[in-house]
């Protein structure tokens, strides 16, 4: 089910209106899709990669906020389509069926904003064709990755969910404009109905749903090095870290992310800690 101009008659959802309340306090300011993992927004990379399957523009993908939702429309501007669920989230199936005028008939990919996923192998959007390839437009697709224990709860087919699903327009249709998740919305049933794939992931992921694992992408994104953006000043020692756009680090960082921004001074050592602000570091 594919074309010359990228998967046909396929659309593309970003889910970033949710709280990221597991990642607090980094995001009581910033909403948890616009966190950066190798001083790029997680936003940013999930476009990226969809980019990297021919899906781009506000015709092809769209991105729901509600959580700091100004943040995020300003960031995605025209790039993308956006909506914009009022009050609180409305979770992720909620989420799309608020979409569904948008979608409008087309089997959508659905991708969380917070998923880091990197394969060596391939560059983003290759990386996940495997996703598009050979479908027959009628089963849910799941991208997973082999679960330490294949019988844990929330395992799907033996594997761990690792952020992106590939939905036909049938599932999407009916689905109420209320707090849901597609979980219990769309996979389970799928799957109690024998009508659920799961195709492997063979890179690396980690859901940044929590300060360890968001340190962890980080150091990933790193390749085990210092990732400094060109416009952040040190004259301190840095390992293993990242450091964001217009930081200073005049102190002594270890795995460490310094926000954009934020400033470690003279005599400061930081090790397992985000610095996001001059007043706000969160040990990982």
């Amino acid at each position: 089910m594919t074309g010359a101009g990228g998967p046909a008659d396929v659309c593309a959802v970003v889910l970033a209106a949710g709280e990221g309340t597991r990642l607090r306090p980094l995001t009581e300011r910033v909403p948890k899709a616009l966190c950066p993992v190798g001083n790029v927004p997680l936003l940013d990379h999930a476009l990226t990669r969809l980019a990297g399957l021919g899906l781009a523009g506000p015709a092809r993908v769209a991105v729901n906020a509600c959580y700091l939702a100004d943040q995020v429309v300003a960031h995605v501007d025209d790039r993308a389509h956006l909506s914009v669920e009022p009050g609180d989230p409305l979770g992720t199936a909620g989420g799309l069926a608020n979409l569904r005028d948008w979608i409008d008939g087309r089997p959508v990919l659905v991708g969380n904003a917070d998923a880091y996923l990197a394969d060596p192998a391939a560059p983003p959007g290759p990386d996940v064709a495997a996703m598009l390839d050979g479908w027959d437009g009628h089963t849910v697709r799941l991208l997973g990755q082999p679960a330490a224990d294949p019988a844990a709860p929330g395992t799907f087919a033996g594997h761990c969910f690792t952020g992106l699903s590939l939905l036909p327009w049938r599932l999407v249709r009916d689905l109420p404009v209320v707090l849901s998740d597609l979980v219990h919305a769309v996979w389970r049933p799928a799957e109690a109905a024998g009508a659920l794939e799961v195709v492997p992931y063979r890179g690396t992921f980690y859901d940044t749903g929590t300060p360890a694992d968001y340190l962890r992408a980080n150091l990933h994104a790193a390749a085990g090095g210092v990732l400094v953006d060109p416009s952040a000043t040190v004259t301190g020692r840095c390992v293993e870290s990242v450091v964001g756009a217009g930081a200073r680090v005049d102190g002594d960082v270890c795995r460490t992310v310094v926000w954009p921004g934020a400033t470690v001074r003279d005599g400061e050592r930081l090790r397992d800690v985000v610095r996001a602000a001059d007043d706000l570091t969160v040990p990982c």
